[in-house]
């Protein structure tokens, strides 16, 4: 979920593209149990390391190991009030971000500090420098008790093809936007990417970390609002491009009635796409032609979410991904998005190009890879 932030943007939104894209473990091993259980493994590995360490190494070690008993601590205080369904505090889930950025923080300065403290690789995809394998039952953890926190209200009205969906609205609104077919499927890729990074992939999907910012796409109310004026303004010529999916809107929109727009699945990632990205869309095909990697085109329109004046600066500064971000508040937006967050050395950049940027990005990969997968699915005529 994405920090939306940005001299021009006036509200901050906590979106899920923050929680990690991970594997939710499944069975009797899922929750905080397991995780419990291994926290003597996850500290161990610290007694096998040399005597000789320097105070630096030393404090590195101390810091890290109890970075991961505070983790623990609060994963288990969370699984308890849920489990007895205590009341839970105001943005439940802040604390719990918090403490997973701390830990991989502290890993981070320990393997600079030791880097034989660098294991195996992951199945999360992280660079092992910013986490020890040990902790993956603590990340199933962390993502369970989020789809906990951040279930959609009984109120919300899903959507039997919800990957479709997006692909079929961006794609329309692209094509609407002046696209050729082509470069529209391109937008419709793009767009089931930031499904994925801002929730997921899970629709109506509520916010742990915010109370203002919901749904399919994450979006506020002045947000929605203002998507739903510049639909208002194309939809005559989406029905002419497409009457079958205009005749899709006006059903979800008797559906929804007066329903919040961003709780049911179609409204809100109609609203969403109109907000903030289908001004972007006629620039598609110079995107793909700077950016022919997919995974980076998606990565850029969720910079769009984060960041979007300086993304647009870049846009049309003649050379993406050489742009310079130098605002100390911009790079302030990216740490609080997981970019350029894990560790001192990281956190004392004070500039970085785009492509810097999106190599940076590596928390949203996993999220990229599951649309891409989900897109070609739907390209070959099946649900995704």
């Amino acid at each position: 979920m994405a920090i939306r932030s940005s001299a021009a943007a006036p509200a901050t939104a906590l979106s899920l593209g923050l929680l990690l894209a991970l594997p939710v473990a499944t069975g009797p091993g899922a929750g905080l149990p397991l995780a419990s259980a291994v926290i003597g493994g996850l500290v161990s590995p610290a007694i096998a390391e040399p005597v000789a360490l320097t105070s630096g190494q030393s404090a590195a070690r101390e810091t890290y190991d109890n970075a991961v008993k505070n983790f623990v601590s609060i994963l288990r205080q969370r699984r308890a009030q849920i489990d007895s369904r205590q009341p839970l505090p105001n943005l439940p889930g802040q604390a719990l971000y918090l403490a997973r950025v701390e830990m991989m923080s502290a890993y981070k300065d320990l393997t600079d500090a030791l880097p034989s403290r660098i294991g195996r690789p992951n199945r999360f995809g992280i660079p092992p420098a910013y986490f020890d394998a040990d902790n993956e039952p603590l990340l199933d953890e962390y993502r369970a008790l989020f789809d906990v926190m951040e279930a959609p209200p009984a109120s919300a009205q899903g959507s039997d093809t919800p990957f479709k969906d997006v692909v079929d609205l961006a794609t329309a609104i692209a094509r609407g936007r002046g696209l050729d077919a082509a470069n529209a499927a391109t937008a419709g890729r793009i767009s089931l990417g930031l499904f994925f990074a801002e929730t997921n992939g899970k629709q109506n999907a509520g916010n742990a970390r915010s109370n203002t910012y919901k749904g399919s796409l994450q979006t506020g109310p002045s947000e929605d609002r203002n998507g739903q004026r510049k639909w208002a303004a194309i939809k005559g010529s989406i029905a002419v491009l497409d009457p079958a999916l205009s005749r899709r809107d006006d059903r979800e929109e008797a559906r929804a009635g007066n329903l919040d727009h961003r709780f049911n699945h179609w409204t809100a990632v109609r609203d969403a796409l109109m907000n903030a990205h289908a001004d972007i869309f006629p620039q598609v095909p110079a995107i793909a032609k700077a950016l022919p990697d997919p995974i980076d085109q998606m990565k850029l329109f969720e910079l769009i979410q984060i960041i979007p004046t300086p993304t647009r600066a870049a846009l049309q500064s003649g050379n993406l991904v050489g742009h310079r971000i130098s605002d100390p508040r911009i790079m302030g937006y990216l740490r609080n998005n997981s970019i350029f967050a894990f560790g001192r050395a990281d956190r004392a950049r004070t500039s970085a190009t785009f492509r810097e940027i999106l190599d940076a990005m590596w928390l949203f990969n996993a999220k990229f890879e599951q649309a891409l997968a989900k897109s070609r699915g739907i390209e070959a005529g099946k649900q995704g």
